[in-house]
């Protein structure tokens, strides 16, 4: 067994016995898909909401909410996952800017990272089982496609599995 670790804007997909990970998701959106009948798990880690504003020929898509998710459920697709038996879990999109208070939408980026994943889950018809989003504390994740937790470290609030 061995555990994948993706980067920022990147994603990966595993099966059984592996596990995939991520660290430091600060206002960044960890989303993980899991087709349970094959234990086959995808992650991607979500910098940005959209891409409209940023595309071109060498934009990484990974790195964005909107294509950053349908990449991930292409690549599972194509590594077995049978779409209508897939469910997400999420982790992350914690305000990390200024003061949780502020009414600036420009430094609630992790909020609005959140709101762009669920709704391109909801779009694309993918129910989210369980989520550990928001707050002011940076999180790494670790899903285990054996058992179907995702494993969340909070900085400075101790661990749990969802």
């Amino acid at each position: 067994m061995s555990t994948v670790v993706i980067g920022i804007g990147d994603l990966n997909v595993v099966r059984v016995p592996d596990r995939i990970a991520t660290l430091g998701l600060g206002s960044c959106c960890g989303v993980t898909l899991y087709d349970k009948t094959n234990k086959i798990c995808g992650m991607v880690h979500v910098m940005l909401p959209r891409a409209t504003a940023a595309m071109g020929e060498n934009v990484n898509k990974a790195k964005f909410a909107d294509t950053g998710i349908l990449l991930l459920l292409d690549k599972m697709q194509r590594s077995g996952a049978r779409r209508a038996g897939l469910t997400a879990k999420l982790a992350g999109g914690a305000h990390m800017f200024g003061s949780a208070t502020m009414n600036n939408d420009l430094l609630k980026v992790g909020e609005r990272n959140v709101q762009v994943c669920r709704e391109m889950l909801q779009k694309l018809g993918i129910p989210i089982l369980a989520q550990d989003v928001l707050g002011t504390h940076g999180r790494t994740i670790t899903f285990d496609p054996a058992t179907g937790l995702l494993h969340i470290k909070t900085v400075g609030m101790g661990e749990k599995d969802i």
